[in-house]
């Protein structure tokens, strides 16, 4: 884990709030240095895959000119939802960074279980709560100014 991509992780995540939207950013690393980053435009695109690490996984695959994220890690500033989770895994991306667990119980086991090595898929690897102070606080103002 490197502080340095979550902090432009929470960059983006300040631009989704900017906009109004739920503040979620996402940054795709190959061999140290950014390919990728996005924030949640889901509101904005009026669609429902304008998520964060949707549009970072895109972004890093025209970059690399490959679907195939061999050898990438992902950092994003809360737990993947089952859709971006599946996206993940068929990326292959290596490694997930996450700064907040998902307050959804079932998020949590289904993205886990996505996760989980397959016969199918390559296998990555998950990490979850790893600046969940300030995840929560940016969450957390997002929302109470949404009321």
């Amino acid at each position: 884990m490197n502080k340095k991509f979550f902090d432009i992780a929470f960059e983006e995540a300040q631009e989704a709030y900017k906009l109004d939207e739920v503040p979620i950013g996402a940054v795709i690393v190959k061999n140290g240095n950014v390919i990728a980053k996005a924030h949640n435009l889901k509101e904005t695109m009026k669609n429902v895959t304008g998520h964060a690490e949707m549009l970072a996984i895109v972004e890093a695959s025209k970059f690399l000119d490959n679907w195939r994220l061999e050898n990438c890690d992902l950092y994003v500033t809360l737990d993947p939802c089952p859709m971006c989770a599946s996206a993940i895994k068929q990326a292959r991306i290596a490694n997930v960074y996450s700064a907040l667990e998902n307050l959804n119980s079932e998020n949590s086991f289904i993205i886990n279980k996505i996760f989980s090595e397959s016969d199918i898929n390559s296998s990555l690897k998950f990490f979850s709560n790893l600046m969940t102070e300030r995840a929560k606080l940016l969450l957390k103002d997002f929302f109470k100014n949404r009321r």
